[in-house]
């Protein structure tokens, strides 16, 4: 017969709160997991701010900055989710990605978060072919389209 499983207090990736027999009020173990699980499964973030916002909505999720404030002193880099009037926070690990809605394109977390930067649609030169300018102004697009680029409006 096989071994039973041993778990550690949370969950190694996103810090999820483990039942454990006896426990008591698992309600609220149970609760902070779904509150952490809603923060960070297909996570769209409002942007990235130093400063908590003043009056957030519930459910909203924010990258804290280089240099937090108030609220969110000492977190850094983390995700800052606003569940039950408060804030839950989460490191977040290599890999992650969110949809950052206010830069309108996607974030990559490798050690710090990424965003691709835009580059110049092409002008001037001493040739100009035309046909080339236009494929490569359409790849631009698409690459925006698709959150991989920030949106110029």
């Amino acid at each position: 017969m096989s071994q039973p499983v041993t778990f550690e207090s949370a969950t190694p990736r996103f810090d999820l709160p483990h039942l454990f027999p006896a426990q008591s009020q698992k309600e609220f173990i149970v609760n902070e997991s779904h509150a952490r699980i809603d923060m960070l499964l297909h996570c769209a973030v409002e942007g990235e701010a130093d400063d908590p916002p003043a009056a957030p909505a519930e459910g909203e999720v924010w990258i804290v900055g280089p240099a937090p404030t108030g609220d969110w002193n000492g977190r850094a880099g983390q995700l800052a989710g606003r569940q039950a009037g408060g804030w839950l926070f989460s490191a977040p690990r290599d890999g992650l990605r969110v949809f950052d809605k206010a830069a309108r394109q996607v974030a990559l977390y490798d050690g710090e978060w990424l965003r691709a930067a835009a580059p110049e649609n092409p002008t001037g030169g001493s040739t100009i072919d035309a046909e080339a300018r236009t494929v490569i102004d359409n790849l631009i697009e698409t690459l925006r389209v698709a959150g991989i680029l920030p949106r110029t409006e």
